[in-house]
C-alpha cells in the first residue's frame, strides 16, 4: 500500500511541472500579441501629417522682398475709331492668373533671393487706377500710402509692385494701360494689337517712399530710350478675327488668353532682373 501510495506521488510530482509548462503553448500569448501590435497601428496614423507644418514660417518669418502683383487680372478691351464717336472702352476680369504669373516671374528674377507675396483686397488699387475728380494729383504719394495700407504688418524691408502702366498710342490722343487688346479702323481697313503695360516701383519697407528704380541710372535711361523705338515693345499685332465681338467675349477666348500670358512674360522677364541686379553681385 505503501508503495502504491509513492509510486502515485512520484507520477504527480513529474507530472505537475509538464502542467506549468502547457499554457505557453495555448492560444492566450496569441491573443495578447494581437492586442499588443494594435496600439502600434494606431499611432503611426498621423505621420504623414507632420510635414505640412514647414510652411508656417516663410509667411511669418523675417520679410526681405514683398512682392505686390498688382494687374487685378482685368484684361482692357478697347476700340480706337476713326472719330471720337467710334472710341469704346472696357476692362473685364479673367480668370488668366496675371497676377500669379506675375509673381512667379518676379520669384524667377530674384534667384536666390527669397521673396513673399502680399495679397491685398479686391479693388485695393481702383482709388489710384481711377482716381475721382482732381486734375492735380501726387502720384507718388497715393502710392506710397497705398502701399503702406496694403502692406499692413508684413514688416518687409522693401516691396516691389508690379502694376499696370499707361502709354500713349502714336498718331492719336488715346492712351493704353495695362494689359488688353485694341482695335482701329473700320471695316477690312482695321488691325488689332495685343498691348502689355505694366511697370514696376520699388518701395522703402520703413519710410514706404519710392526707391529709385534702374532706369535712373545713364545706362538705364538709354536702355528705356533704345526700347521705345521699338515697335512690338508692348504691342503685338495680332488677327483682328482675335478682337472679341463683345467686351465680356474677351473673358472665354483661348487665343487671347495664351498670347496674353505669353507676351506678359516677355515683358516681364525683360524689364525685372535689373531691379536684382545688385543683390545678386
Amino acid at each position: 500500500m505503501f508503495r502504491f501510495a509513492a509510486s502515485v506521488l512520484v507520477l504527480l510530482s513529474v507530472l505537475a511541472p509538464a502542467a506549468a509548462q502547457t499554457p505557453p503553448a495555448t492560444t492566450p500569448p496569441a491573443a495578447q500579441t494581437t492586442q499588443q501590435a494594435k496600439p502600434v497601428a494606431r499611432k503611426a496614423a498621423p505621420k504623414p501629417q507632420a510635414p505640412a507644418k514647414p510652411a508656417e514660417p516663410a509667411s511669418t518669418g523675417p520679410c526681405g522682398i514683398g512682392v505686390i502683383a498688382a494687374t487685378q487680372d482685368l484684361f482692357v478691351v478697347q476700340k480706337i475709331g476713326l472719330t471720337v464717336f467710334g472710341n469704346d472702352y472696357a476692362e473685364v476680369p479673367v480668370s488668366w492668373g496675371l497676377d500669379d504669373l506675375t509673381f512667379a516671374r518676379v520669384r524667377a528674377a530674384a534667384g536666390t533671393i527669397p521673396v513673399r507675396r502680399i495679397p491685398y483686397a479686391k479693388g485695393a488699387f481702383d482709388s489710384y487706377y481711377h482716381p475721382k475728380g482732381g486734375l492735380f494729383r501726387n502720384r507718388r504719394d497715393e502710392l506710397s500710402n497705398l502701399v503702406r495700407q496694403v502692406a499692413g504688418n508684413a514688416g518687409c524691408e522693401r516691396y516691389v509692385v508690379v502694376m499696370r502702366n499707361e502709354g500713349q498710342l502714336d498718331g492719336t490722343n488715346q492712351t493704353l494701360s495695362g494689359v488688353g487688346i485694341f482695335s482701329r479702323g473700320v471695316g477690312l481697313i482695321s488691325y488689332a494689337y495685343v498691348f502689355v503695360y505694366v511697370g514696376v516701383i520699388v518701395v522703402d519697407g520703413q519710410t514706404f517712399e519710392i526707391r529709385k528704380g534702374p532706369a535712373v541710372t545713364f545706362e538705364g535711361v538709354m536702355k528705356h530710350l533704345a526700347d521705345n523705338f521699338v515697335d512690338n515693345e508692348f504691342l503685338r499685332k495680332v488677327d483682328k478675327s482675335m478682337f472679341p465681338e463683345t467686351a465680356a467675349d474677351a473673358a472665354n477666348s483661348t487665343a487671347l488668353r495664351d498670347t496674353t500670358r505669353e507676351f506678359l512674360t516677355k515683358r516681364l522677364d525683360k524689364i525685372l532682373p535689373a531691379y536684382f541686379a545688385r543683390e545678386a553681385r
